[in-house]
């Protein structure tokens, strides 16, 4: 027998080597389009065998059915299905957060946000009274709010998502973690498609009440992506990222306008805001600070930063309103 039964029944009968295996996973993803080929195999073949991909190194051969597995996964990795939704997991910063269909994976730019506002709660000058309070908008699967809880045990955190599917993920990695994040679901007012726009679910101002004037560190990871880019995103965000947490609306700020607005309800004067945005917006989000909407004025020291590639990611703000203010609750027009 000859062909690719005769080598399927071969290895269902020996043990193959990981280094052949890893070479015909690293050769399929690189056909298939994958970004890291190399990295995504050893990454699947430290999943399949339960070790870390560091000892991967003193692995010499695997066991039929661990080889099958393997193969399994490289397949549907070459599917362009996300590897962090085969593993189940993706590391941030100290922390293993399990993901899957339904929420945004987080990604490694995003540790360099939630850095900032780490460093932010440590300092001395961060808290007027008590203990550090931080809001984390669009929280998602709760990667950021987790790390800030994880790194910063003596703040106060809480974790806004709105869409279902997402808070379910939430909820799942504060419990497996056991960090004490404060999960809520409310509208932060982000334009919703028509399918959804039905939905009632109360705006944040109204569920946040309690910590109007108070919050420390608002920090978001928003919708920001511009509609136009939709045909050019990788078939791994396009396809099994929520779209919930991808776009947002013609000029990708529908999101950021929404933050902003709700975190001029939440942070205490001279509190700062840390929001992430496009690599095209870094003029355009400290301008829409600056002077759009009805906090024209009130923020400062507006400072925009690279991430770790130099591609413009995220803003910094402090909360500086020059006078009292009417109420504004999530969802209403900003």
């Amino acid at each position: 027998m000859t062909g690719p039964a005769a080598s399927t029944t071969r290895a269902d009968h020996a043990d193959a080597t990981l280094a052949a295996e890893l070479a015909a996973a690293t050769a399929r993803l690189a056909a298939a389009g994958v970004a890291s080929p190399r990295g995504d195999a050893e990454q699947l073949a430290a999943h399949v065998l339960g070790v870390s991909r560091g000892r991967l190194a003193l692995v010499t051969r695997v066991e039929p059915a661990a080889a099958g597995e393997l193969r399994v996964l490289v397949e549907r990795r070459a599917s362009r299905i996300p590897l962090q939704h085969l593993t189940g997991l993706a590391g941030f910063r100290h922390l293993d957060i399990a993901v899957g269909p339904g929420v945004f994976i987080p990604r490694p730019e995003t540790e360099w946000v939630a850095e900032w506002a780490i460093a932010a709660l440590r300092s001395p000058d961060a808290v007027v009274a008590g203990r550090p309070i931080c809001v984390d908008l669009c929280a998602g699967s709760g990667a950021i709010a987790l790390s800030v809880a994880d790194e910063v045990p003596n703040a106060e955190v809480h974790a806004v998502e709105l869409e279902p599917a997402a808070l379910g993920w939430l909820r799942r990695n504060v419990e497996r973690t056991g960090l004490p994040v404060r999960v809520h679901q409310a509208d932060i007012g982000i334009p919703r498609s028509p399918t959804d726009a039905g939905r009632p679910v109360a705006p944040v101002g109204t569920v946040l009440t309690d910590l109007a004037g108070r919050v420390d560190v608002v920090i978001s990871n928003p919708p920001y992506l511009p509609d136009h880019e939709r045909p050019r995103v990788e078939p791994e965000v396009g396809r099994h990222d929520p779209p919930a947490a991808l776009w947002g609306g013609p000029d990708g700020l529908d999101g950021p306008r929404a933050v902003v607005a709700a975190a001029g309800g939440l942070l205490r004067p001279g509190g700062l805001l840390v929001m992430e945005h496009a690599d095209g917006h870094g003029q355009t989000v400290p301008a829409l600070l600056a002077g759009e909407g009805w906090w024209a004025g009130s923020w400062s020291e507006i400072v925009d930063h690279p991430d770790l590639a130099g591609r413009d990611r995220f803003v910094t703000a402090r909360w500086n309103p020059p006078g009292p203010r009417p109420p504004r609750g999530a969802g209403e027009d900003v």
